[in-house]
């Protein structure tokens, strides 16, 4: 009877070890680690061109536990995504900001050696049978459609893409795909490309609720609109592109004459920085009358009340409140509410 009644408890004690692993394992599946979501945001902001604030997730990758030579091989690989000059720009920053924190005496793992030989015999072939791996397809010799149609670029995808690049170990497989997709993800028109890659992700590893949290990231540092294109791939709830306490304000200004350069360009710089580093800021539009150009009208656009409430807060906007104060001669805001917020996602589009 002892025997029996130990080896029940055995039995029980080894099912409730196994579903607390399980519910560990599902828990750790949901999110991305620190190293992944830096992957995600520096690889996001080199597609888009945004040096600026693609500095300060360089800085973060480091101290998140990213390799020098892990983000060298990341904007490397980027040139096959979004051009050689993005992924120049990218690597010229990270030049800048590894100087940067030398001299400040910080040192940073360098990691693994990044291979740059390969002596396959057949690159075609060697790449080819990546992107076998990788899609988990076959994948016919030249591929259907755009290779049969132009078979220099299905060789450039096959023997340099999936042969030269990925011949490094430096990055794994899960995380060239990270990589990958939230570049295509910030760059408009590419969803075709972006569900083949999810696809490609998943058989990598990577769960559905870490998708999402990629969405959760491309919208923080690209914009919404963006993030749902992943939402939709993975059959995600998209979110709301204008939200229902969406602030519109016009603010009229008055300044004193003899401040009126100055006046300007703190008001220009401030603009700037907002709409550039505020994601929540998506419009600051100064402007003055051609006949009185001491009255200034700035419309202001935030995508909700916690944008503008942090919009407030940041140092920009403090060094334009601290500076102007002795300008202003009055000040008056005028709250508004649109009119059709659905024509508004075709706002300035033209100017482009």
């Amino acid at each position: 009877m002892r025997k029996i009644t130990r080896w029940i408890l055995l039995c029980v004690l080894s099912l409730s070890i196994s579903k607390i692993n399980a519910q560990q394992n599902t828990m750790a599946n949901a999110d991305l680690s620190a190293q992944q979501k830096s992957l995600v945001a520096i690889s996001a902001l080199t597609a888009a061109g945004n040096l600026e604030q693609l500095k300060i997730q360089l800085n973060d990758g480091l101290v998140a536990g990213l390799t020098v030579n892990e983000i060298k091989e990341t904007l490397v690989q980027l040139y096959a995504y979004c051009g050689f000059p993005r992924s120049l720009n990218a690597i010229n920053t990270f030049k800048s900001v590894l100087d940067d924190r030398k001299t400040k005496g910080i040192t940073d793992k360098i990691g693994k050696e990044i291979i740059v030989q390969n002596n396959a015999t057949d690159k075609y072939e060697q790449g080819r049978k990546v992107l076998e791996e990788l899609t988990k397809t076959s994948q016919p010799k030249p591929a259907a459609g755009y290779g049969e149609f132009a078979p220099r670029i299905d060789a450039f995808l096959k023997e340099h893409l999936f042969a030269d690049v990925f011949v490094s170990d430096v990055l794994t497989y899960q995380q060239r795909e990270l990589v990958t997709i939230a570049a295509l993800a910030t760059i408009t028109g590419l969803e075709a490309q972006l569900q083949s890659h999810i696809t490609i992700a998943k058989n990598t590893g990577l769960t559905t609720a870490q998708l999402e949290k990629v969405a959760e990231l491309i919208e923080k540092h690209i914009n919404r609109t963006q993030a749902n294109t992943i939402r939709k791939i993975i059959g995600k709830p998209l979110e709301p592109i204008i939200e229902s306490d969406m602030m519109i304000r016009i603010s009229e200004i008055e300044i004193h004459a003899e401040h009126l350069t100055a006046y300007k360009t703190i008001l220009q710089e401030e603009a700037n920085k907002s709409v550039a580093l505020e994601p929540g800021v998506i419009a600051i539009f100064p402007m003055y009358q051609k006949e009185n150009p001491t009255q200034f009208r700035i419309i202001e656009i935030y995508a909700n009340k916690e944008a503008y409430q942090a919009h407030l807060q940041t140092p920009h906007f403090q060094h334009y409140k601290t500076n102007t104060l002795q300008m202003v001669k009055s000040l008056k805001l005028v709250d508004m509410n649109s009119i059709d917020k659905e024509t508004m996602l075709e706002m300035f589009k033209k100017l482009k």
